[in-house]
């Protein structure tokens, strides 16, 4: 422990105080010995980290129970599946920088829910880098984490109907399992359509605006 204690930079009482707080694992004994390796070591930095942003210790108890109960990167992620994302490793501390003040033990489970993010031993896995940006790009435009993720969710679910949609559309005319032209067919009507529905939307007069061409009533 004081080895521990000392790569730490913290008191011996403090990662002793840590321990009796679950908020490190127990070290592995060996007789009377305990030993302690760089999860333990990682898992002090990650501490010392939240705390100079704000976090309070129960917070930070929160968020790693929170992070343990979630699924690993191989389970989000499938091993071998196609894709176009990037993903994005982190740490804790990198993530809570990205969306400050809303890295809730609530807002966590729910993008691990979801499967936006993913474990792998003391760092975090965001699947999609364009997602990840989009989505703290937002945040800093005022709108709340929870409800970003609350969008998210009903844009899967009508992104999992197109995707069937298409998949459909053309597993009818090929054998292949993945036709090469079906990703840049699919992005480039869903572009067009997304694009003329926001023109749409946005020319729309708000139900309780005045037409253009009339003077208010006064009141």
């Amino acid at each position: 422990m004081e080895e521990l204690a000392k790569e730490a930079g913290i008191p011996v009482r403090t990662v002793r105080f840590y321990r009796e707080r679950g908020l490190i694992s127990p070290p592995r004994r060996e007789g009377r010995i305990a030993w302690y390796d760089d999860h333990h070591l990682a898992r002090l930095r990650t501490i010392a980290g939240l705390l100079e942003r704000g976090h309070t210790l129960t917070g930070i108890a929160d968020l790693a129970r929170t992070f343990e109960s979630g699924r690993d990167v191989a389970e989000v992620l499938g091993l071998g599946e196609p894709t176009e994302e990037t993903p994005v490793r982190m740490t804790p501390e990198q993530l809570a920088d990205y969306f400050e003040g809303e890295t809730t033990p609530e807002n966590l489970a729910t993008a691990l829910e979801l499967g936006y993010l993913a474990t792998d031993g003391d760092e975090i896995v965001h699947i999609s880098r364009r997602l990840l940006e989009a989505s703290a790009e937002l945040v800093r435009e005022g709108v709340p984490l929870a409800t970003v993720l609350a969008a998210g969710r009903r844009v899967r679910e009508h992104m999992d109907a197109l995707a069937d949609l298409f998949v459909n559309v053309l597993e009818a005319r090929t054998d292949a399992p993945e036709p090469p032209q079906l990703r840049p067919l699919a992005r480039a009507v869903m572009d067009a359509e997304l694009s003329m529905a926001l023109d749409r939307r946005l020319r729309r007069e708000p139900p309780d605006r005045p037409p253009a061409d009339r003077e208010p009533t006064p009141p």
